[in-house]
């Protein structure tokens, strides 16, 4: 695990594995962690827009719970966005198969809920 995070944090000092992948691939990889910070960071901005602005729901507490898991979810992607390019670009280094990943999936299924759920809330505080 510590490896790991080696390789986050000071990847100079890692030892090079395999070969040096041809830049374009390696930009092409930072650019894809780089639009996962910006949904990383959306959530973020999304949980606190739901905390400050978003009026009380039917349900008790509702708007706050709705706004840390948005938080919460955000600070998710951000990590799982450097795992990722650390991953994918040891692969690319080694010529191995390119790491897949289910997260995606996971994600809009939990924006999806998140979603269905704010719009079940507004529906009972409009029909109240």
């Amino acid at each position: 695990m510590f490896g790991a995070l080696r390789q986050w944090f000071d990847p100079e000092k890692q030892p090079t594995v395999g070969r040096t992948p041809d830049y374009r691939f390696s930009l092409a990889n930072e650019r894809t962690f780089l639009a996962w910070i910006r949904t990383g960071l959306a959530l973020i901005a999304g949980g606190l827009a739901c905390a400050q602005f978003l009026p009380p729901l039917g349900v008790a507490h509702l708007r706050e719970v709705i706004a840390i898991a948005l938080i919460l979810l955000g600070g998710v992607v951000a990590l799982r966005a450097v795992d990722h390019w650390a991953r994918t670009e040891r692969a690319m280094r080694l010529g191995q198969e390119l790491p897949g990943s289910k997260f995606p999936a996971i994600l809009a299924l939990a924006v999806a809920a998140g979603a269905l759920l704010l719009a079940v809330a507004v529906i009972i505080k409009a029909a109240r």
